[in-house]
This record gives C-alpha cells, sequence and structure tokens, in this order.
C-alpha cells in the first residue's frame, strides 16, 4: 500500500471532510478501500464496531466522482438499513432504501435507480428478488455491489436465508467491471473458505482480531422462567445506560416487556411479524433517545444495528451457536469504554434451539407432496397446497421457498409452476450443515461451561487466536463482573406471581381455511398456561400423563375462580367440554370446575373415531379433521358457554366445537383451556 497514491489522498480527504483533519483510518479500513478499488471482489472480516460501512461509503463517493455506477447495498434488517442510510445521508452521499417499508415511494425510488439520480441504495434480498425488481435491474447502472452481513450467503454460516443464497448467483453473473464487496464480523474458516467461493475468483480476503477490550462477560446458570425474571427485576435498574434483551421467541419478549413494564422498568419489544414494523419504528427511536432501558429483541436485532452508547446485553436464553452470540454481543460498547454482558442458560435454552435446528430443511416427504400437488396442476396458489398435503403451514412456506430456491418451482402472480429442472434431495449435504449447526450448539454449551477466559473462548471458536485473556470476565476476575448482583425472595416471588397469574388468550378463527368467513365465531378464551412452564404449565403436564389419570385439586381451583369470574361478568351459567374417546380426563376436570365454580355442567358434544388432531399439521387438514370427529345432536343449547378442553394447539378444535354449537342456536361460546402447546410465537 502506497500512503501518498492517488487513492490515498482523495479517501483521505473525504474522511477528514466529514470527521476532521485529525480524523485517521483504522488499520485495515484503507487497506480494504484500496481492495475494493483495484481488486474488484474483496471479503472484509472485521470486528463489530470497526467501521466496515465507512468503506463502502468512501469507495461509493470516490466512484461516483470517476463517473461510475451507483452503490447497491444488500441488507439483511430494515432497522440497519435506517441505520446506515442515515450514515450515508451524513457523509453527503444521495442514498434511500428499498424495502417493505417505502411502499408508497417504491415506483419513485425505482425511477430514481433506472436514471442514475441516488449514489447508494440499501435493499433487503427479498426485495431484490422481487419480480419488479429483477426486471429493472438489467437497466441500473451499478458500481459496486455490496452484500453486508455475508455470512448469510453461506449454507455453512448460522443464518443462512435462501434469499441470500442467491445473492452468490447475482454475484457471479455481475460484470468483471462491477467492483464486489461482502462484510462481516462473524465468519469462521469454514465460511470465509465457502463465501471465497460464493463472491467468484480471486477474491481478496482482508481479515482482522475480533477481540472488543469494552466487553465484561459472565455467564449466569439460571434455569428457570421464574429466576431469570427475578433476575432481570431485580438487576436491571442497577446496570448503568441503556441495553438489549435478547430472547429467542415473540413469546417471550411479548411476556418478558410486560412483567418489566408492570415492575416500573421501561422497556420495549422488538422482533419481525406482519403489521408490526410501525411499533417497531418506535421502540427503536425511544430506545435511541434513551427514553426507555431496554429493548426485548429477537435475532432480528442481532446484525450490524449499531448504537454507540448501548452498555449492556443480556441474553434471556442461549443462542445457538458463538456466532450468534459474538454478533449479538458486539451491539454494545462501540463508544463508552465499559459494556456489561450477561448470558442466562438452561434446559429450556436446548429445547428451542434443537427446534430451530430441527426445523431449518424441509424434509424429502414434504418436498416431494409439494412437488406432486404442483406437478398435477396448471398453476396452483399456497391455500390449495395447504388443502392437499398434511404440512403445517410454516413448514410448507418452508419448503416453497426452498423449492423456489433449488429452482425446481417458480411462481407468477401468486401461484406455483413445476419448471423443467429435476429435483434431487441433497440429504448428505442438508444433514452435513445440521451436523455442524449441532457440533456449533455443542461449542455453545461449552462457553457456559468453561473455565477459560470467556472473550477468549468465544473469539477463538471463529478461528481467531491473535489475542490473550481480556482480564475483564467474571472468569478472568474471579468474581461478578459488575458489584452488587443478587436476588432477594420477594423478587423471586413477585416473578413466580406474575408467571402463575398469565392467562393465554385464545382468539377466535374468523374464517374457514378457504377464506370464507365463520358465521358468529368464538368470544376470545383464555389458557391458564403455557404447556409445560414452570407452575401451572408443569402441573398440566404432569396430570396429563399421571397414573391416575386426573388433574390437580390446585389446577381445579384456579381454573373455578377464573370461569366463576368470567361467568359473572358474561352471564354465562353452563359449562360443556370438548369430548375424548381415549380418556375422561377433560370431562371429570369439566365437571370439578364447574362444581367449583357454581356453574352447571352438560354434555353436549359428541365424539367420532378420526385421527387424533395432533396429527394434522395445517389449518385445512386440523379444520377437516375436527369437522369430520365433532357432533352436537341436542336440538337446543343454552345462548351462552363455557367450552372447556385440556390442550389448546391450533384452536380448530374450539373454532369447529363453538361452530357445532352456534348452529344450535349458542350465541356466544367462551373457550378455556387448561394450557397452550402451539409454537406460532417461535
Amino acid at each position: 500500500m502506497i500512503r501518498d497514491s492517488l487513492l490515498y489522498r482523495q479517501a483521505s480527504e473525504i474522511l477528514h471532510q466529514v470527521y476532521g483533519p485529525e480524523a485517521a483510518f483504522r488499520p485495515g479500513q484503507y487497506e480494504a478501500i484500496e481492495a475494493v478499488a483495484t481488486r474488484h471482489r474483496t471479503l472484509v472480516v472485521q470486528r463489530t464496531g470497526w467501521g466496515k460501512s465507512l468503506v463502502y461509503f468512501i469507495c461509493t463517493t470516490l466512484f461516483r466522482r470517476q463517473g461510475r455506477g451507483i452503490t447497491m447495498v444488500v441488507s439483511p434488517l430494515l432497522v440497519l438499513m435506517d441505520n446506515q442510510a442515515e450514515m450515508a445521508r451524513s457523509l453527503g452521499i444521495s442514498c434511500d432504501v428499498l424495502n417493505s417499508s417505502v411502499k408508497e415511494r417504491r415506483e419513485n425510488i425505482l425511477d430514481a435507480l433506472i436514471h442514475d439520480q441516488l449514489d447508494l441504495i440499501f435493499v433487503t434480498p427479498e426485495t431484490l428478488f422481487k419480480e419488479d425488481i429483477q426486471a429493472i435491474l438489467p437497466q441500473i447502472r451499478i458500481g459496486l455491489f455490496v452484500v453486508d452481513e455475508a455470512h448469510c450467503i453461506s449454507d455453512w454460516g448460522h443464518d443462512f436465508r435462501l434469499e441470500y443464497g442467491r445473492l452468490g448467483q447475482v454475484v457471479r453473473r455481475m460484470p468483471s467491471t462491477v467492483a464486489v464487496l461482502g462484510t462481516t464480523a462473524t465468519a469462521n474458516d469454514r465460511v470465509v473458505k465457502d463465501l471465497q467461493n460464493q463472491l467468484g475468483e480471486n477474491v481478496f480476503v482482508l481479515r482482522g482480531p475480533l477481540s472488543r477490550d469494552s466487553l465484561h462477560l459472565q455467564v449466569l446458570h439460571l434455569n428457570d422462567r421464574v429466576s431469570r425474571y427475578a433476575w432481570l427485576l431485580q438487576n436491571l435498574p442497577k446496570l448503568p445506560g441503556t441495553g438489549i434483551i435478547y430472547c429467542l421467541t415473540r413469546r417471550d419478549c411479548d411476556y418478558l416487556s410486560d412483567f418489566l413494564n408492570q415492575n416500573g422498568i421501561s422497556v420495549r419489544p422488538y422482533y419481525s411479524g406482519d403489521g408490526i414494523e410501525e411499533e417497531n419504528s418506535a421502540s427503536i427511536v425511544a430506545f435511541r433517545e434513551n427514553r426507555i432501558k431496554a429493548l426485548v429483541a429477537t435475532v432480528k436485532l442481532g446484525m450490524g444495528y449499531d448504537k454507540g452508547d448501548i452498555s449492556f446485553i443480556v441474553h434471556y436464553q442461549m443462542p445457538s451457536n458463538i456466532v450468534l452470540y459474538y454478533q449479538q454481543i458486539g451491539r454494545a460498547g462501540r463508544s463508552i469504554p465499559d459494556a456489561y454482558v450477561f448470558l442466562m442458560c438452561g434446559q429450556e435454552d436446548l429445547d428451542i434451539n434443537n427446534y430451530f435446528i430441527d426445523t431449518a430443511f424441509p424434509s424429502e416427504k414434504e418436498c416431494s407432496s409439494v412437488l406432486a400437488v404442483v406437478g398435477e396442476s396448471d398453476g396452483v396458489g399456497r391455500l390449495q397446497i395447504e388443502a392437499a398435503v398434511n404440512i403445517r403451514r410454516g413448514r410448507l412456506e418452508k419448503t416453497l421457498a426452498f423449492l423456489l430456491n433449488e429452482g425446481v418451482l417458480r411462481k407468477d402472480d401468486r401461484k406455483y409452476f413445476i419448471t423443467p429442472k429435476r429435483f434431487q434431495y441433497d440429504s448428505p449435504r442438508y444433514d452435513a450443515i445440521t451436523a455442524i449447526r449441532r457440533r456449533e450448539m455443542e461449542q455453545m454449551l461449552e462457553l457456559t461451561h468453561t473455565n477459560r477466559c470467556l472473550s477468549r473462548f468465544a473469539v477463538e471458536a471463529l478461528d481467531d487466536y491473535s489475542g490473550g485473556d481480556c482480564g475483564k470476565c467474571r472468569n478472568c476476575l474471579g468474581h461478578d463482573i459488575f458489584p452488587g448482583l443478587s436476588v432477594s425472595f420477594e423478587t423471586e416471588q413477585t416473578a413466580a406471581d406474575y408467571i402463575n397469574g398469565l392467562l393465554i388468550p385464545i382468539e377466535p378463527r374468523k374464517r374457514w381455511p378457504d377464506g370464507k368467513k365463520i358465521p358468529n365465531p368464538n368470544q376470545t378464551g383464555f389458557c391458564l398456561s403455557k404447556y409445560g412452564d414452570p407452575g401451572f404449565g408443569a402441573l398440566v403436564k404432569q396430570g396429563k400423563y399421571s397414573r391416575e389419570m386426573r388433574f390437580s385439586d390446585e389446577l381445579v381451583g384456579k381454573s373455578a375462580r377464573l370461569l366463576r369470574d368470567l361467568a359473572g361478568e358474561a352471564g354465562v351459567t353452563t359449562v360443556t367440554c370438548v369430548p375424548s374417546l381415549r380418556s375422561d380426563l377433560v370431562l371429570d376436570f369439566a365437571r370439578r370446575v364447574a362444581a367449583s365454580a357454581g356453574l352447571h355442567f352438560i354434555e353436549l358434544i359428541r365424539k367420532s373415531p378420526a385421527r387424533q388432531q395432533k396429527e394434522m399439521e395445517n389449518t385445512a387438514f386440523q379444520c377437516r379433521n375436527a369437522m369430520n370427529s365433532f357432533s352436537v345432536e341436542a336440538e337446543q343449547v343454552p345462548e351462552k358457554l363455557i367450552l372447556i378442553d385440556d390442550i389448546v394447539d391450533s384452536r380448530w378444535t374450539m373454532t369447529v366445537c363453538g361452530h357445532l354449537l352456534s348452529e344450535r342456536g349458542c350465541q356466544a361460546v367462551y373457550p378455556f383451556a387448561l394450557a397452550d402447546s402451539s409454537s406460532r410465537e417461535v
């Protein structure tokens, strides 16, 4: 590298214009700029907070001064894009974002791209592969193509996304005149090697040390929700500044946020989902302005978000691998000398992570079933496919995306068509990836039990052996990383009372699987617990499989108190239940609850022999099976009823039974179940 070269002087000039005459490049930053400008294909692997975005911002300015095309940055997260766009504009770069949040401006942005009126565009991979974007892509003059969080391209990486996987094909089709840059903070040797193959020939790799001097790490072995809730309630107010609490599921984000807010700690949830982007944006603004103590977030906030004064990270549950862990703790301590990182761990974390690993790829049977249905038609929609194959909706959507990515299906106007490409299920490859993810989870478990320096263990797991012990983690210090961490009995009791008092709503289904409205749908009901959770959830599981086949008096008493209140408010006097051919467990429970609550019990619904509802995987099959299973033979039924079952999952049993009762004259059905066993929140 020649420090007095024209390129160096031009890059330094841009840096000084923004950050002042004393500003200097961090080690490796100019080398990355030079590589992009001269070698065209570059992979930058540098720790979080190093300044990878500055590389493509400066390259964008240099290229535009030379009359070259725009920079297109493929970025995985909406909040990351907004954050980076704000930084780009501060550097004088004309830029915009192209994602699901700009629907009203979409046509104007596309027109600006075609007419070369922007310097830089941020786009999500999902948006990039929309038909309208693909149609105009050849008309866009691209000078630099950037894949941010490039580890997502690699199916050996921790966070493989199908749309990201297709980016490798896009990169390989790019003309040699287009510079290509991949950036990531989380790539071990295996992923780096794969990325070199994905980005094309003669990829220049710039890799730096990953250790973060500002971070103090500690592991907390807390096995249940009560102890974790209590620790957070007692200790969050002691921690300085603002931070992020990471959860594995949306449900945990909601419940933990509610618990902390009820007890005077201001937090907001943040996760992906339909129709919540406006709420997420408000949460980010409140967090950025330090108006809340923490965001309670899923991995949606795991990559790239830059708020320099984040002073703590708490993992409410253990991430599935060290790559995710390192990426998430990298949000903290960017512009402050000290940040505190706590990792909670226990058995439930393994259960959730195993679920994600086990469901990462669709099975060969799922793929074959979908292909068979699509192959028999001249274009078929998702609802029609769902009605024909017994696959859970989330799994079906994953299978369809997988087959689209494999090129054996194509999608046009919401319909799926078979392509001429022959499908071959690559079991050895998928099994190898799954095996690696299991090994990565074992490595994460090793981190929670090691006596070595936690920071050094983490970066060496990412194949960086350049650093030594940090001297700041719990293992290095031999004591807690922050003074006064404790939990009182009173705080434990507060947490236990909250968890045992949780009621999960049973929202009524309002449409049949074919989209038609359900006449007179059920009222909103509720569940006593999440199946298997500490407290009532554990009692439900114990009672369901007990030798006596009888739910405990504690469950009866709690349910009776709740239903007595509901009956009084809604004017209900009668209880019925969902019958079973296998046991009288629910019948016995419903009778005891009705007697304890002072309500009348009546058997109204009959069950016919049919397959078990738990064998039905999706909406269409669940509804059809319930319709074939239940009947109401009574000519008249009470105008209002409480409908009791032990476990609710898809809600179709409750929906169908409620519909059958309404056909006999019931005006209001209030569902009640002991536990919710669904995985919808995952």
